[in-house]
């Protein structure tokens, strides 16, 4: 079942801060466009433009087993760059994560010289409401979000150079962890908390790829990165 469109097309733009989300980020009347439909990024997709599941609702019964929609789902493993496990997500959601992806790369390669080897996430797809709306899916029960935990890198190939200012024992293969390196400061790990800032800021620019995304300076996403195409935009990932 979906929901009507509330509101005039002129004013459908909403953008949520983390103050504002307990009380207008589960609500199914949010959705995003306007002006900015017409705007075409670099990765070739329309800034805020429609999405196939914008119109779907996020509303179910507040209690007994939950039931999510029907979607189209696909498994994905990675186009450029692999999962440590397959995910299970929208059709749509792939491109996302398919441009995601070329982000990572190119900030991982800027930090140390190459691509990580996997990406290691904490799922996606996943049929259940939010916790604390619970007349409320969450966009896992759309196949439309995944959590990243954090990457693998493979030692550096010989004819490759480390950047400056990454430690020579980053020459060797290594993992990085948003809960083990957030906040970290020196050394390697120093290193490792500067690539995930960069990536975050520079996944926050891409305004194409993800609507929400999320980190460790929001409740309950210490160790890891929310990402997700909701029909609104909020961003809460540094302090």
């Amino acid at each position: 079942m979906h929901d009507a469109d509330p509101c005039p097309r002129s004013s459908r733009r909403i953008f949520l801060s983390a103050a504002t989300v307990t009380a207008a980020a589960v609500t199914s009347e949010l959705w995003l466009g306007g002006e900015a439909d017409a705007q075409q990024s670099a990765g070739g997709v329309a800034l805020n433009a429609p999405y196939g599941l914008d119109t779907v609702s996020r509303k179910v019964a507040k209690h007994g087993p939950v039931k999510c929609p029907k979607i189209k789902t696909v498994i994905h493993r990675g186009t450029h760059l692999k999962y440590h496990a397959p995910v299970k997500v929208y059709e749509g959601f792939r491109q996302r994560l398919e441009l995601m992806e070329l982000v990572i790369k190119q900030v991982a390669v800027r930090f140390y010289g190459r691509a990580p080897r996997r990406i290691r996430h904490l799922g996606s797809y996943n049929c259940r409401r939010i916790s604390a709306y619970p007349e409320w899916i969450s966009e896992h029960g759309l196949g439309n979000a995944i959590d990243i935990e954090g990457f693998d890198f493979p030692r550096l190939p010989t004819k490759a150079a480390l950047p400056a200012g990454t430690p020579r024992m980053l020459m060797h293969p290594f993992s990085v962890g948003v809960l083990t390196h957030w906040k970290a400061t020196r050394g390697a790990a120093g290193r490792h908390r500067e690539f995930l800032h960069a990536l975050a800021r520079k996944l926050i620019a891409r305004k194409d790829i993800f609507r929400v995304l999320l980190g460790p300076a929001f409740p309950g996403h210490a160790n890891h990165f929310h990402f997700d195409v909701a029909p609104y935009r909020l961003v809460h990932i540094f302090t």
